[in-house]
């Protein structure tokens, strides 16, 4: 009931998912049996079940695509790396000052507080994860654009100068600019692009990389300006310098 049902077609109340008090609530009224939430916490985990957040997946993804794709990507793994290829993932993001409050201990009855500016600052990030080392590569951009992607692909190609590079990367417009065309024929024997099928930003071991670097730089924390940020972002970086197996765990590769 509780993986295939939400309490509001159980007849208890609007609600989409299920907590113990819910639960308590239906077990009383189904079997007319009062327990705690301890106990129903309890009983959730012999079933083994989990309290953990949920994640947004995208309808209208095709599973028989996304399957090809892993498939695509594991036979790389498996026949074409080399000592003189590199496996990256590639996307880009936006840090802004305002975006991640979560919750933290505070002393009983209060709350933290975190200080505001009254405005807003931001800093765009172009990165990729070397998916066989940890390595990352970011570099700031003014703006999300074409130009912008074809600068940052110019450096990642100068950065493994003597190796194939295969990237990951999703279907966003300046991935597949005209502006790009020149470039991409002039490196096609070094640099290929593996596109991931559509609606499918959760195959991009980068995207947890992101959630990692955003819960670490902007949770329960306000940027005063876009200096600041920057800055918070270089101390990340440099601290995942200096643990790649970590970051290979955070990515799941």
């Amino acid at each position: 009931m509780i993986l295939e049902s939400t309490p509001e077609q159980e007849g208890i109340e609007p609600s989409q998912s299920w907590d113990t008090r819910l639960l308590q609530k239906w077990i009383e009224e189904r079997f007319s049996v009062t327990m705690s939430r301890s106990s129903i916490a309890d009983m959730l985990h012999r079933l083994g079940l989990r309290w953990k957040r949920t994640t947004y997946v995208l309808a209208k993804a095709n599973k028989e695509k996304q399957q090809a794709f892993v498939h695509q990507v594991e036979m790389i793994k498996k026949n074409v790396m080399d000592e003189n290829t590199v496996l990256l993932a590639q996307d880009e993001t936006h840090v802004r000052s305002y975006q991640a409050l979560r919750a933290t201990w505070s002393p009983k009855g209060e709350q933290k507080q975190i200080p505001t500016y009254g405005h807003h600052a931001q800093v765009t990030l172009f990165g990729t994860v070397d998916t066989q080392t940890g390595d990352i590569f970011c570099t700031t951009a003014d703006s999300c654009n074409a130009a912008s992607f074809l600068e940052f692909l110019k450096k990642v190609m100068k950065r493994h100068a003597n190796k194939k590079v295969i990237m990951i990367i999703d279907n966003a417009r300046i991935h597949h600019a005209k502006l790009l065309r020149p470039f991409l024929k002039e490196h096609h024997q070094r640099l290929y692009l593996l596109f991931l099928p559509p609606y499918s930003p959760n195959l991009n071991p980068i995207e947890k990389l992101w959630r990692w670097l955003k819960d670490s730089v902007i949770s329960n924390m306000f940027h005063k300006n876009q200096s600041e940020i920057e800055q918070a972002v270089q101390r990340f970086l440099d601290f995942t310098q200096s643990c790649p197996e970590q970051v290979l765990r955070r990515i799941g590769c």
